[in-house]
């Protein structure tokens, strides 16, 4: 059994082309490839823990995944992300590595679901991202970005002062050119959004879209959570999720459809648009929104690639 610590993980991420395989991971899920039972919750009163897990038909293991998100760690000088990966072998059910990723790996993988997403639904022309929130996952989604876009003008809303400008510290060290502004001003002048908070009430309204913009909505997880006015997602061109199955229990889809404002029929799911099955955007006049709410083939595929070039590297050195 490999003990894999963050450490270990950090090191070996770079070496990774992650992307294309999270992109493999969307479309063998859209094609029923992948089981994935449904999402495991518990939601505390200073926090929140998922457990999620599955595996990919005719693979060698299947993951079983525990994240948490305590919002308040960071006044406490502890980060917000916690958590670990399981990797069991498909044939024998024997337990083959402990990934102590401390929600590394999670973070990671949402950041590279947030890209794929602007890789096929962003309009062509990006003058200026816009990024709600100003936490791990925002300097995450804004990292990976640059792997689908030149773009490197950024607009961030943030509810603290301090934390907006240390974001702006810290990505502007990255080679970004940050501006803080508000969410109304932001929505105006920005063609690409990503929405990365916990807020349980929506931040970004329908009245402020421009046509042609395309909004990445990561943050909004449980069914308490909502960072998009529903009536964006009732006239927008395009609705793009990540599990269908999941989204009408959790996400933006959900609220969507709670509200009452939504056709069933309207949500089309990522790995479809990926695999060409289902058009995406056709039109930079079109206006795009998609709803990540995490699902269990991104752990997979991204435990499964550390495990193994961890594997290679300690069978190296003996």
């Amino acid at each position: 059994m490999l003990l894999i610590t963050l450490e270990q993980i950090r090191e070996v991420l770079p070496q990774l082309d992650l992307l294309p395989s999270i992109e493999e991971g969307f479309r063998a899920y859209s094609e029923g490839k992948v089981v994935v039972p449904p999402v495991g919750e518990m939601l505390l009163q200073k926090g929140e823990v998922h457990i999620k897990y599955g595996y990919v038909k005719d693979n060698d293991f299947y993951v079983i995944k525990v994240a948490s998100g305590f919002y308040a760690n960071p006044d406490l000088g502890l980060p917000s992300s916690n958590g670990l990966m399981l990797l069991f072998s498909q044939e024998t059910g024997l337990l083959i590595s402990i990934l102590l990723d401390e929600g590394h790996l999670t973070d990671v993988r949402t950041a590279l679901a947030g890209a794929i997403a602007a890789r096929y639904l962003a309009p062509s022309k990006i003058n200026r991202i816009g990024i709600v929130g100003t936490g791990t996952q925002a300097r995450l989604q804004l990292k990976y970005l640059r792997q689908v876009t030149d773009c490197r003008e950024v607009c961030v809303w943030g509810r603290s002062a301090e934390k907006l400008e240390s974001f702006r510290a810290e990505m502007e060290l990255e080679g970004f050119r940050i501006e803080s502004t508000s969410i109304s001003d932001l929505a105006k002048r920005c063609k690409l959004i990503v929405c990365t908070t916990p807020s349980k009430t929506p931040l970004l309204f329908w009245k402020d879209i421009r046509p042609g913009t395309h909004i990445t909505a990561i943050g909004s997880d449980t069914p308490e959570k909502q960072e998009l006015d529903p009536m964006i997602l009732r006239y927008a061109n395009i609705v793009v999720g990540d599990s269908l199955e999941q989204c009408k229990l959790r996400g933006e889809i959900f609220q969507a459809f709670d509200a009452g404002v939504m056709d069933s029929k309207k949500p089309i799911e990522l790995g479809h648009v990926i695999s060409g099955i289902t058009p995406g955007r056709s039109s930079d006049k079109q206006i795009s929104v998609a709803d990540l709410t995490g699902v269990a083939v991104q752990d997979i595929r991204i435990a499964c690639e550390v495990y193994k070039t961890c594997l290679e590297k300690s069978a190296f050195k003996s």
